[in-house]
């Protein structure tokens, strides 16, 4: 399993495998289990782009907290099926980013996400302005 490159245009694809941790009795995904993956899938984005989480912490002095998260279930993963979780910045403000992210089974949603995080000082936790640096690898986006 091996992570695909993002850019702009292409989402970012984190690939995860489906344990008996993840599931409920029936051996179905557990419905929050879906947001676990999807938080690895922004980490692993942000290290992507050269932005892991000491560096936005101890360089550029900002974290992320998730504002909104809206999320959206079309089908069920199963046990031991092997996911693709995409990330891929859709909105980009000045200390607000939109996250478009997607569960998939192949080419099959199961499920959709919409994460709205906003940038904030590691000493104030209020917001301030994304780095420019990661404003650069995002992209054109407003």
């Amino acid at each position: 399993m091996k992570m695909s490159y993002s850019s702009p245009e292409i989402p970012f694809s984190l690939p995860v495998r489906v344990y008996y941790q993840d599931t409920d009795a029936g051996g179905v995904v557990y419905h929050s289990t879906y947001l676990d993956f999807m938080e690895r899938a922004r980490y692993e984005w942000l290290r992507e782009l050269g932005f892991h989480i000491h560096s936005l912490s101890q360089i550029h002095k900002v974290i992320f907290m998730v504002r909104s998260l809206g999320i959206e279930y079309f089908k069920p993963a199963l046990l031991d099926d092997l996911l693709h979780i995409t990330a891929q910045a859709a909105e980009l403000g000045r200390s607000r980013i939109t996250i478009a992210q997607r569960v998939l089974r192949g080419d099959v949603t199961l499920a959709a996400a919409t994460v709205q995080a906003v940038c904030v000082g590691v000493d104030s936790l209020k917001p301030v302005s994304v780095p420019a640096a990661l404003r650069l690898k995002l992209g054109k986006l407003s």
